[in-house]
């Protein structure tokens, strides 16, 4: 096990745990009801990165703390994408989420990569309809797990990494792996302004 597997695993072990089959099953309903409300799934995958997105906002606080209060260092861990997505993948992932991700893909500029999840924990009790059932083949366009881009999108904007996700392979749609491709789109500018820089 790597070193950043096994502060993923120690992290984890100090978060609070939510029951694996309630989290997947609030989960799922979250996305019943937004397939209801919205009946378009591109509009639905919108709503779900939406929600990621904030959620991501959000957890890259008590990422960092946590991270912070078990030495971890990330600020020397991080030097360059790999590093990051290497510890968004097998620190992030095992410590929201209790699952390690597994990093690869690496495009020849360095600029984008793909986290390839062997167990989705969303997606447990989940099927899609096949085509042939009557709305099969609009639901077929659902990216059920979208959230996980909008997450991974959230937490990396509030480290100056601008980035753009999207689901290339899913297993609820006959695929062996789900895999997320990241594309760095820009590291953006230092968000504090200059009245809230230490002197």
């Amino acid at each position: 096990m790597t070193s950043k597997a096994q502060a993923g695993t120690a992290l984890w072990a100090k978060m609070p745990k939510a029951n694996a089959e309630l989290f997947a099953l609030t989960y799922g309903s979250l996305v019943t009801e937004l397939v209801r409300d919205y009946e378009d799934p591109i509009e639905v995958n919108a709503q779900l990165d939406r929600i990621g997105h904030s959620i991501g906002v959000r957890c890259v606080d008590e990422f960092l703390s946590k991270a912070d209060v078990a030495g971890m260092g990330l600020s020397t861990q991080c030097n360059n994408l790999r590093d990051t997505a290497e510890v968004v993948a097998k620190v992030g992932f095992k410590m929201f989420l209790g699952v390690i991700a597994e990093v690869g893909g690496f495009s020849q500029d360095q600029r984008s990569f793909s986290v390839y999840l062997q167990d989705n924990p969303l997606s447990t009790f989940v099927e899609l309809p096949s085509e042939s059932a009557q709305g099969g083949d609009d639901l077929r366009r659902l990216k059920y797990s979208q959230i996980l881009c909008g997450v991974i999108r959230g937490a990396l904007e509030q480290v100056n990494l601008k980035v753009e996700c999207s689901i290339v392979r899913d297993t609820l749609k006959g695929d062996e792996v789900n895999e997320i491709r990241v594309d760095l789109k820009e590291v953006l500018a230092d968000g504090a302004g200059d009245d809230y820089k230490e002197e």
